[in-house]
């Protein structure tokens, strides 16, 4: 049952491929569907919105807190007089508004602002990233469907001749020509090229599912690879992009600058804090108050938690320096090895090219001289073998070869939907992050905030 279910998914396959009038699906379709269903993508773009907010809550601090306070209460109690002992009620109620500013803070304030808008520029940073992981997912996803496809082809191709083969294998038994053995040998390689071919229709069933994992669905008819992006003549040059716009450097250089500003805002937290407060406060029995307050504060002594804070802020500069330079380390390894891994897929091309055309001339050759009676069945069954494997070995040096291009392309940061020129719209950072970074509170402000999030969600 099995057996058949892939076959059946393979004829459909196929009808698909062979249809006309549908729509080839491209690279550019399943990397645009990629894009645009991925829930790694949103994912990470609500935690870019997380760390907008962040920036609104930092501006938030600079603000006066305005509150309000309502009391009632209703005591009962029993009071001595001279007459004896009186029972008495009373109800009371008030109402109390009242505002706090800090008006110097020594810059912990601004610190705070400026340490929440590098976080957030850390942050996209580190969206694009996931969104060349989700286009480079897309990129092999294709590929594979597509190798899949053509190996699923070789090997139909490859169980079709070799029944040929032992058809006339059984004929020259049957005339005399041949033994037993050979025709056994006939039947047992084409048992194993149907366990190959089902292999291979079972490689064609996880491409799908990957892909569609990938892209949002299946695929349908796909269109053939089209010419690979353009890349830098060297890899020093490649390297050189990276180390100036590959999305890792860029986040780790921001999360220097964020350790940076830790330190100042550290040292910042030893000085001492000049705020204003102001309270208006009105009772049921129409009794008003005002108060107007200054307070400055400073912390003397913490046990020690200060300079540790301190030290610990020192500490985490040096770790995010090291950091950036370990990333830079590492984002060049990886246009070195994907350049290695281009240059030999493209020696591996040319080599089983070669392959192909001898082993294509020697199965001619064999099968010749079989039908001549000077070879065995064995040697055409050889022949025929080594070049299956190198038309095979061929058609994944390609894959491998197309694939390393894309990523060169993502180990140089270069693999975006803009880069690529998608022609699709992108994500806007700048739209939430511009609707909140003043930390809007009245109507006009929410309801734009409103349209904004109405999008994201469409």
């Amino acid at each position: 049952m099995m057996r058949t279910w892939l076959l059946k998914a393979v004829v459909v396959v196929a009808g698909v491929l062979a249809s006309p009038a549908v729509r080839a699906e491209t690279l550019a379709d399943a990397m645009i569907a990629a894009y645009k269903n991925s829930n790694l993508l949103d994912q990470n773009r609500a935690v870019l919105r997380a760390a907008d907010e962040d920036v609104a809550q930092a501006v938030a601090t600079l603000r006066p807190v305005v509150a309000y306070t309502a009391e009632a209460g209703w005591q009962k109690a029993d009071v001595n007089t001279t007459l004896g002992t009186t029972v008495v009620e009373d109800l009371t109620a008030s109402l109390t508004l009242s505002a706090q500013m800090t008006l110097f803070d020594f810059g912990r304030g601004k610190l705070g602002i400026e340490i929440a808008k590098e976080s957030v520029l850390a942050t996209r940073q580190a969206l694009i990233d996931v969104e060349q992981q989700v286009l480079l997912a897309a990129v092999s996803a294709y590929i594979d469907v597509r190798l899949a496809q053509e190996v699923v082809v070789l090997r139909q191709s490859n169980l079709r001749l070799i029944t040929q083969e032992l058809r006339a294998a059984q004929d020259r038994f049957d005339v005399g020509e041949i033994t037993r053995t050979d025709v056994s040998i006939a039947q047992a390689r084409l048992a194993a090229s149907r366990a190959a071919l089902a292999a291979a229709e079972g490689d064609l069933m996880i491409a799908r599912e990957a892909y569609k994992a990938a892209t949002g669905a299946y695929p349908g008819r796909l269109a053939a690879l089209p010419k690979s992006p353009a890349l830098p003549h060297t890899m020093e040059d490649a390297q050189s992009v990276a180390r100036s716009t590959h999305p890792l450097i860029r986040q780790a250089q921001h999360l220097v600058k964020v350790a940076d500003l830790q330190v100042d805002a550290a040292e910042a937290e030893r000085r001492p804090t000049i705020s204003g407060s102001a309270t208006l406060r009105t009772d049921d029995e129409g009794l008003d108050s005002q108060t107007l307050g200054l307070t400055m504060n400073q912390t003397l002594y913490a046990g020690g938690r200060l300079s540790s804070v301190q030290r610990q802020a020192l500490a985490n500069k040096d770790s995010a320096r090291a950091s950036l330079q370990q990333t830079a380390v590492g984002i060049l390894e990886n246009v070195g090895v994907a350049w290695a891994n281009l240059a030999v897929a493209a020696a591996q091309i040319e080599a089983t090219d070669q392959q192909i055309r001898a082993a294509q001339a020697a199965f001619d050759g064999v099968r010749e001289e079989a039908a001549a009676g000077t070879r065995t069945t064995l040697d055409v069954l050889d022949a025929e073998q080594d070049l299956l494997d190198a038309r095979n070995s061929r058609l994944q040096a390609e894959a491998q070869r197309y694939l390393a291009v894309y990523q060169v392309l993502s180990t140089m940061g270069l693999l975006t939907v803009d880069h690529l020129q998608l022609g699709i719209p992108t994500y806007d950072a700048e739209a939430y992050y511009g609707a909140v970074e003043k930390a809007p509170s009245h109507s006009v402000q929410g309801k734009k905030l409103d349209r904004i999030l109405e999008k994201i969600g469409n």
